[in-house]
């Protein structure tokens, strides 16, 4: 899914209309206190959520995650993801969020393990692998996160369910498949398609070159 942190964000309509066939919009929400960026909050948010039908997937790069992801998921958004790094408590959030009808999801830095977290996953819909530092687009993907993604996907299939394992961070056609191969079944993009000649048909080629990479893999 593209990520709009690389789109034009004087014009974002237009950014979400040349995506056409995109199966969801991913909004990075950056607050200047857990990353240093600030991008867009609430209310823009809810602007978008005017203008689109599409799956709206929130990633949060904010402190407080307790405090203000409840209110993305009333305002519209269908996937929130909180970095579990910020959460104070984040079973209660990821039950909060749920019973606000979005998807839960759970973000790891790149340094935080995945492991101490295993007994949370059944409350999660989602679990989000950075493979960059959040907070700023067209960082190079770090593939020492690939390991991290396989154990992650071995104890997504132990704990079952519907549980999206996402990648967000330097994807592009040079390192798309490698997360596919790993494990990994949604996959955020930004300046891959935001700076492609034609963003929709980029669009598709991740698509097809992820499905294909899962297909080889299994």
């Amino acid at each position: 899914m593209p990520s709009l942190l690389s789109a034009d964000f004087a014009n974002l309509q237009s950014s979400i209309e040349a995506i056409a066939s995109a199966d969801a919009v991913h909004v990075d929400v950056m607050d200047y206190h857990f990353v240093p960026n600030l991008t867009i909050g609430l209310p823009v948010m809810e602007s978008i959520r005017a203008i689109t039908d599409k799956l709206l997937d929130l990633h949060l790069m904010i402190a407080e995650p307790d405090r203000w992801a409840p209110s993305y998921a009333e305002q519209g958004a269908d996937s929130v993801t909180f970095h579990v790094e910020a959460a104070d408590a984040p079973v209660r959030l990821a039950r909060e969020l749920r019973a606000r009808d979005a998807r839960a999801g759970m973000a790891l830095k790149p340094a935080t393990p995945i492991e101490p977290y295993v007994d949370l996953l059944p409350e999660l819909d989602l679990v989000l692998i950075m493979t960059v530092e959040p907070g700023f687009g067209g960082q190079p993907f770090l593939d020492l996160c690939l390991p991290k993604i396989e154990r992650t996907r071995a104890l997504l299939e132990r704990t079952g369910g519907d549980i999206w394992l996402q990648v967000d961070g330097g994807v592009s056609a040079e390192t798309i498949e490698r997360c596919a191969v790993a494990g990994a079944d949604s996959f955020v993009a930004g300046s891959a398609v935001f700076s492609a000649a034609d963003p929709d048909a980029m669009v598709a080629e991740l698509r097809r070159m992820a499905d294909e990479a899962s297909a080889r893999a299994a």
